[in-house]
């Protein structure tokens, strides 16, 4: 499994510049905001709108959906 963190070298220079309490909070949510992403990256899936045939040819043009 993929460690996601923060170096010691940026843990440290948190603490110092912020304080040992904030430092670690904000290294801490830094890790957490990471792992989520990750976890958001590899559960995601493609949604694909079904619509019936050429019922409604003057609104294609609207139910054409971009990828996010």
């Amino acid at each position: 499994m993929k460690q996601h963190g923060l170096s010691y070298n940026s843990r440290k220079a948190l603490m110092v510049n912020l304080g040992d309490a904030a430092g670690g909070e904000v290294a801490n949510l830094l890790s957490q905001m990471a792992a989520e992403i990750e976890e958001l990256r590899r559960t995601k899936v493609n949604v694909t709108k079904i619509v019936p045939g050429n019922t409604f040819d003057s609104m294609d043009d609207h139910l054409i959906e971009e990828p996010v």
